[in-house]
């Protein structure tokens, strides 16, 4: 096997720098792959690309093998005897809230053991062999990284992998042709190396871009009937626990310090409704520290044959002031089993199994629970990213008809929206009774409430002093700030002392809207808790007390999130979530959008063809009998066209100002073999015609007309000394030589 690694003594192979680069960084963007899933621990996300790295730098410059084959063999039998305390306690703080913590386990150990591995073989490489190995391990990490993750960035990372994959295996292709042959020594820092390195890495690109070309065709093209790969499942789905049915408080408080994007609801346009939020849980029941819903039966909604699951009766009469929405939503692996709606959602359609697969099939296989509380859930416990579509009713605050509300409530409704702790601070009613001593009704109570919490207290997510048995009351009478918990449950449990049904409801505020996508983003510190308020006939009212938080600055970072986040919407959409169905409504698009393309570029061409004749018409008349000429001359200009006139006139003037030019274009060679085709161009016109067989001079010795014969062949002696000898190109003899022949054949 040749060596990888040449020293300064040895013959360097072909491309032996080009090689040792793209294998590094196919080890390294490998490695990086890995590390982006952001699933692995901090120590080996941090020392593994650096070790990387500092062995790339080394093999750079055409530093030996640091480890010896024996001693790296040994080295990764040791690691078999810690792999088993790695699956079984290392890997197991890393895995989070995973729905399958051994296997989660076991495979970020399998992880561990193979980028040490590869880091082992990398510091050991000595031959083709060791070679091969390597980029075979760089090709597993990928294969692992696909296991983790399935977002853009893998994709990007995915593409240069490809890009230094066929760079490595084309140079490692030439390095093992070139082993023995007999040739030229070739040093790194040579021109010819540099342009054969420039060379390879041209091929190498053109090879990837096509590979991704081709790839993408049929990938959209080839027929499929399940969509998604094994990145879909999520191992480690980020924790959500104020989105269960016990939430103690402040929990949501600790989820909004997290930036990370838990979903995009696509509207395709703004939505003009300022009570808009993503409803995920309600909670009933509050002992003064938690929140809590009991677990009655709920009820299982299947979807219909069309696969829509209906959610709620639509009402007998329109309502123009209750707007419908349209949404789809984009649902990140969350450690919840809430399903988030807007406003009052009908219907939902989609595959909450977590299949790898949208079709119908799946979709009508699927079921959710609505509990009493109308929240929705998710039975399959998968934690995995979901998407699924939906109809919802915005219903506007009709405060006349609010007021005129009921006060009777059922014995349902008291007994489970008016629970209180059983020692609540008697300081709570008597604020809520003094604060709603003017409002008359329960919505104009309700108003006040939620006006007095927003204008007279403070929004702050660092809490300070020691909340005690009763949060509640500290809140209230003592640090007078909190976050959105504290000032929903707070308005909550007045309400509940004035016998108002309420209840809290936790999920997220809209977020920020993406022109570019059409979506609203959300992220964890979107998680929200507001209050919702029971009116006999008029249902339940969405009421929110916190006042509003400080609004970030829009820069360029941020619209650079936006087009990323276009990218993640567009990927989840066309690639992870691509099939069947989205073929089948591609190529409905392409056919009506080709049809209208045809039927559009038809349109312009037969008005430019009208707008053409007008013009024509009207430049006649302006130029009298003179215009009568234009028509005559188009048609002597495509005569010239067709018998290639117009490109003969140009080379004979080209030749012409050449034989003119100065004395170093004059002695060009090359000019001496555009001389030499005129020269065959000419004979071949009488019909001397050179074969492809012959050189130029046994064509010149088969010329044998006695006026012909001299000429052509002193002028192929000439050409030939010039072009292939080295001699300088006499040009005015040359042209003295093509006049003769020219002469001599017009005489035959």
């Amino acid at each position: 096997m040749a060596a990888i690694v040449a020293t300064p003594n040895d013959t360097a192979l072909p491309a032996e720098r080009f090689f040792r680069t793209s294998l590094s960084l196919l080890v390294l963007t490998s490695t990086v792959t890995l590390v982006s899933t952001g699933k692995l621990d901090i120590v080996t996300s941090f020392a593994a690309p650096l070790i990387v790295l500092y062995k790339c730098f080394r093999w750079w410059h055409g530093r030996p093998a640091e480890l010896s084959p024996r001693a790296a063999t040994w080295c990764v039998i040791a690691y078999l005897g810690f792999f088993p305390a790695d699956a079984l306690f290392l890997s197991r703080l890393s895995v989070g809230a995973s729905s399958n913590p051994p296997l989660f386990a076991a495979l970020l150990a399998a992880v561990h053991f193979l980028i040490f591995v590869s880091i082992v073989r990398f510091y050991s490489a000595v031959t083709d062999r060791d070679a091969f190995f390597l980029a075979m391990l760089a090709f597993a990490g990928i294969l692992a990284a696909a296991v983790l993750t399935v977002d853009t960035t893998f994709l990007i990372l995915f593409f240069i992998f490809l890009l230094f994959g066929i760079s490595t295996f084309v140079g490692m292709e030439l390095r093992r042709g070139a082993v023995g042959a007999v040739s030229p020594s070739i040093h790194l820092h040579t021109e010819r190396n540099r342009t054969l390195n420039r060379a390879l890495s041209l091929s190498a690109i053109s090879v990837a871009l096509g590979s991704i070309a081709i790839g993408g065709v049929l990938f959209f093209f080839f027929p499929r009937f399940s969509a998604g790969y094994l990145g879909r499942v999520s191992f480690n789905p980020s924790l959500m626990t104020g989105f269960t049915e016990n939430v103690e408080l402040g929990q949501i408080g600790e989820i909004k310090k997290n930036s990370s994007v838990v979903m995009r609801v696509q509207t395709g346009k703004p939505i003009g409704y300022d009570r808009l939020r993503w409803r995920g849980i309600a909670l009933t029941n509050f002992d003064g520290r938690r929140w809590s819903s009991p677990e009655e039966g709920a009820q299982k909604l299947y979807p219909g044959f069309e696969g829509w699951i209906h959610t709620a009766d639509l009402p007998q009469k329109a309502d123009p002031l209750q707007p419908g929405m349209l949404f789809t939503v984009y649902l990140e692996p969350l450690a919840t089993d809430a399903i988030f709606v807007p406003g009052r959602v009908t219907r939902l359609r989609g595959n909450f199994t977590g299949e790898a697969s949208n079709s119908l099939t799946a979709i009508l296989h699927s079921y959710i629970f609505r509990d009493f509380t109308d929240t929705l859930t998710n039975p399959f416990h998968n934690y995995t990213a979901i998407r699924y579509s939906g109809f919802s009713l915005l219903p506007a605050m009709n405060a006349a008809k609010l007021r005129d509300a009921s006060t009777e409530y059922s014995n349902d409704i008291v007994s489970k929206y008016l629970q209180l702790p059983q020692k609540l601070d008697p300081r709570i009613p008597e604020l809520a009774k003094q604060i709603t001593k003017n409002a008359g009704t329960p919505f104009d109570k309700a108003l006040t409430i939620e006006n007095y919490l927003r204008n007279r207290f403070t929004y702050s997510l660092n809490l300070t002093g020691k909340p005690g048995d009763d949060p509640l009351a500290h809140f209230l009478f003592e640090t007078r700030a909190g976050h959105c918990e504290y000032f929903a449950s707070a308005m909550t449990i007045m309400l509940r002392t004035l016998g108002i049904p309420s209840r809290e409801v936790n999920g997220f505020l809209p977020g920020e809207y993406n022109e570019l996508g059409g979506d609203y983003i959300v992220r964890a510190s979107d998680a929200h808790s507001w209050v919702e308020v029971y009116f006999p006939g008029m249902d339940w009212q969405v009421f929110d007390p916190t006042p509003a938080g400080p609004e970030n600055e829009a820069g360029f970072l941020t619209r650079l999130g936006k087009y990323v986040d276009w990218m993640e919407i567009t990927w989840s959409e066309w690639v992870i979530g691509y099939d069947f169905a989205h073929q089948v409504a591609m190529a409905q698009n392409l056919q009506r959008g080709s049809r209208n393309w045809g039927e559009s570029a038809r349109d312009w061409f037969e008005q430019k063809q009208r707008a053409g004749k007008r013009w024509m018409n009207s430049w006649q008349l302006r130029q009298g009998a003179a215009g009568y000429f234009a028509p005559a001359a188009l048609v002597l200009f495509l005569v010239a066209l067709r018998f290639n006139l117009l490109a003969e006139f140009i080379r004979r003037a080209r030749l012409f100002f050449q034989l003119r030019g100065g004395k170093a274009v004059r002695s060009d060679p090359q000019l001496a073999s555009r001389l030499y085709a005129e020269m065959l161009r000419t004979l071949a016109r009488r019909g001397l015609r050179r074969e492809e067989t012959q050189t130029p001079l046994e064509f010149a010795a088969a010329v044998d007309s006695p006026n012909l014969a001299p000429s052509v062949r002193e002028f192929t002696r000439l050409y030939a000394h010039a072009r292939f000898g080295g001699a300088p190109c006499d040009t005015s003899r040359l042209k003295q030589l093509l006049d003769q022949v020219r002469a001599a054949l017009r005489a035959r």
